[in-house]
C-alpha cells in the first residue's frame, strides 16, 4: 500500500516524490494489524515495561485474536458502528487491544487520562454522549460517584480488580470474563452499514485545554494514515526498531508515537507503564537497558532528565531523539547532545492535526526550530488581516484546506460554532504563532493567548522561558503578563528552582539580571515567583491561562 523508498537525499526531494495513499476503505484495525498477523505473526509489535520494570512481549497475532475477542464481546452488548466509547486505562496492554476492537466494530473511541477528576469524567461523558466506558480498576470508583450526572453512559466496563480486591460495582461488567468467552475471529463486514472507513468518524480527542475547557475534535479513518510519515520520517524509524514515546494514552501524542504509525513503519513500540509521580532515572533506565533505538517526549521530559547524572547511562542502542508538545529550549538541546551525542528533532502538531511542521534528519539541523512543512501540507503564516507574513515576520500558523484537507487533519469540534470559527476562508487557523526564517524553518513562539504586550512591545514567553532555564537554578518556567497601569502589562516567570537552590530575593535579583544579558532588556520578567509545580494540562503543557486567573483572583 504505501512506497518502498524509505529515505531521500533532500528535502526537496522527499515534496516532490513522497506521496500518501488514502484508501476510500482503509481501517488500521484490519488493513494494517490483521495484514501484518497474517504475514509476520510472530513478530513483536508491543514490548510492555510494568511499573515493576517487568518486560512482557506482544505479537501481531496475539494482539489481532485478542481485539477480535474484545470485538465480538462488545458487539454481543451491543455496541455498534457510531457509538462513542471513552477508554480510561493508563498504559496498559488493553488500551491497544480495545482501540483495534473498537475500530473493527466501527465504533468511536475516546481516549481519556485516567487521573481525571470525576467532574472531569462527567462532563467528557455528557459532552461525548459515550455510551460505554471502559476503565481501569483504579478508575472505577471516580466514575461510579457521578455516574447519576452520566444519562448517556448505558455500559461499565473494569478491566482488572476493585480496589477491595473482590467484587465489581454494582452495575459494572468484568472486562476480562467478556474477553475470555469471545471468539478469536472477526471478519472484516462486508457491509456499509457495519464497516467503518475512510471518512467514517474514528476518534474523539479532547484538546489539552491550556486556555479554557477542552473541546471535542473528530478524526476520520484516514487519521492513522497521516502517521505514517510521523513515524518513518521524523521518528527515523528504519523496520526492526525499537521506539519508545512517552505519553498517556489519555493524549493524542499516544496515537502520534505509540501506535498507528510505528506499525506501519515496522517498528516494536516500546511502551513503560509506569504509575505515579515520573521519575527520570527510572526512565533513563528503561531507554538503555531495553535497547530503544527512537526516542520522543515533551519538552517537560528532556528538562528533567539532563539533570541526571548521564554519564552513568549507555546510550549506544539510541540514534535518533525528537520533542513535541512545546518548544524545547536550546540550552536543553545541547546538553543532550553533549550527553548522547544526538541533536533533538522538534516537530509541530496539534490534537487536531497528525505531523505538519517537522525538522528531519536529512535537513540541516537548526536547534530550537520546530522545522518545514511536511508533504501534502500547505501552510503559510497570517497576520491579524489575513494577509501572508514575510520572513522574519510573526504570524498565526494556519493550513490550506480549500480543495481538500491534508490526511490527519480532524474533520472539525462536535460544537459547529468552534468548527466555524477555527476554519474559515479556506484555511485553518492553529491559534499558534510562529515566524519563519529566509531558509522556509519555522520557528515556534506560542499561543496567540499567551503572548504579552508590555511598553508597547510583544513578548513570546518562550524566548522569556528559555533565557531563565539557561540559568543554572531553573528547571522549569512560566512566563505570564500582568495587569500594568503604566506599561498595560509586566513580565511575570512562576520559577521551578533545581534540588540544589533555595528561593530568596538575592536569587531573584540574579535571574532577573541573567535574562537581561540573555535577551532584550525589556523582556526581563519584573515579578518572580518560586513554585513547587506549573501548573500543566495530562498532556504536560504548562496551562499559563491558569497562572493568569490565579494571579486575578490574588490581585
Amino acid at each position: 500500500m504505501f512506497s518502498d523508498k524509505l529515505r531521500y537525499e533532500t528535502y526537496e526531494e522527499l515534496c516532490q516524490e513522497y506521496v500518501l495513499p488514502t484508501p476510500n476503505d482503509f481501517n488500521y484495525a484490519f488493513d494494517v494489524l490483521d495484514r501484518k498477523a497474517h504475514l509476520t505473526p510472530d513478530s513483536v509489535c508491543v514490548c510492555h515495561i510494568d511499573d515493576a520494570f517487568v518486560r512482557r512481549e506482544y505479537t501481531y497475532i496475539e494482539m489481532s485474536r485478542q481485539s477480535s475477542k474484545i470485538a465480538n464481546a462488545l458487539k454481543e452488548l451491543g455496541l455498534k458502528k457510531g457509538d462513542r466509547v471513552i477508554l480510561m486505562l493508563y498504559r496498559r496492554i488493553e488500551w491497544w487491544q480495545t482501540m483495534l476492537a473498537l475500530h473493527k466494530i466501527g465504533a468511536v473511541a475516546i481516549p481519556s487520562p485516567a487521573q481525571l477528576a470525576p467532574h472531569d469524567i462527567a462532563f467528557r461523558c455528557r459532552q461525548s454522549k459515550a455510551k460505554a466506558i471502559i476503565a481501569d480498576h483504579h478508575v472505577c470508583h471516580a466514575v461510579y460517584t457521578v455516574q447519576n450526572d452520566m444519562p448517556d453512559l448505558e455500559l461499565y466496563i473494569q478491566v482488572g480488580e476493585t480496589d477491595e480486591g473482590t467484587t465489581l460495582l454494582p452495575g459494572w461488567l468484568d472486562f476480562f470474563s467478556l474477553r475470555e468467552k469471545a471468539s478469536a475471529v472477526f471478519a472484516r463486514p462486508q457491509t456499509p452499514d457495519e464497516l467503518a472507513c475512510g471518512k467514517d468518524p474514528l476518534l474523539i480527542f479532547f484538546s489539552s485545554g491550556t486556555t479554557g475547557m477542552p473541546k471535542m475534535l473528530l478524526h476520520n479513518h484516514e487519521y492513522p494514515l497521516g502517521h505514517i510519515f510521523t513515524a518513518t520520517y521524523w521518528h527515523d524509524i528504519e523496520p526492526g526498531d525499537m521506539h519508545m514515546a512517552v505519553a498517556d494514552t489519555g493524549w493524542a501524542k499516544a496515537a502520534w508515537g505509540k501506535f498507528y504509525g510505528q506499525w506501519a513503519a515496522g517498528a516494536t513500540s516500546l511502551v513503560y507503564d509506569f504509575r505515579g509521580k515520573f521519575n527520570p532515572a527510572n526512565l533513563l533506565r528503561v531507554i538503555t537497558e531495553h535497547g530503544v533505538n527512537s526516542f520522543c517526549a515533551p519538552p517537560t521530559i528532556y528538562r528533567h532528565i539532563i539533570q541526571e547524572d548521564l554519564k552513568q547511562y549507555d546510550f549506544s542502542a539510541l540514534r535518533h531523539c525528537a520533542a513535541a508538545g512545546e518548544p524545547l529550549n536550546e540550552s536543553v538541546i545541547h546538553a543532550w547532545n553533549m550527553a548522547t551525542g544526538l541533536n533533538i528533532y522538534e516537530g509541530f502538531g496539534q490534537s487536531e492535526t497528525t505531523l505538519m511542521l517537522a525538522a528531519l534528519p536529512h535537513m540541516p539541523f537548526k536547534p530550537g526550530s520546530i522545522g518545514r512543512p511536511v508533504p501534502g501540507w500547505e501552510i503559510t503564516l497570517m497576520d491579524e488581516n489575513g494577509d501572508t507574513c514575510a520572513p522574519g515576520k510573526e504570524g498565526e500558523i494556519c493550513v490550506r484546506v480549500a480543495g481538500g484537507r491534508p490526511a490527519g487533519l480532524f474533520a472539525g469540534y462536535l460544537e459547529e460554532s468552534q468548527s466555524v470559527a477555527a476554519i474559515r476562508a479556506g484555511w485553518y487557523h492553529t491559534g499558534d504563532k510562529a515566524w519563519m526564517d529566509e531558509d522556509g524553518y519555522f520557528w515556534f513562539l506560542g499561543r496567540l493567548d499567551d503572548l504579552i504586550k508590555t511598553s508597547g512591545y510583544r513578548v513570546g514567553p518562550f524566548e522569556v522561558e528559555s533565557a531563565l532555564v539557561s540559568h543554572p537554578a531553573v528547571v522549569e518556567a512560566a512566563v505570564t503578563g500582568v495587569a500594568d497601569p503604566v506599561r498595560g502589562q509586566i513580565i511575570k516567570a512562576s520559577i521551578v528552582l533545581t534540588g540544589d537552590y533555595t528561593p530568596s530575593q538575592e536569587l531573584a535579583r540574579e535571574i532577573q539580571n541573567h535574562v537581561k544579558n540573555a535577551t532584550a532588556p525589556y523582556k526581563y520578567p519584573r515579578i518572580v515567583e518560586f513554585v513547587e509545580e506549573l501548573p500543566k494540562t495530562f498532556s504536560g503543557k504548562i496551562k499559563r491561562a491558569a497562572i493568569r486567573e490565579q494571579d486575578l483572583k490574588t490581585a
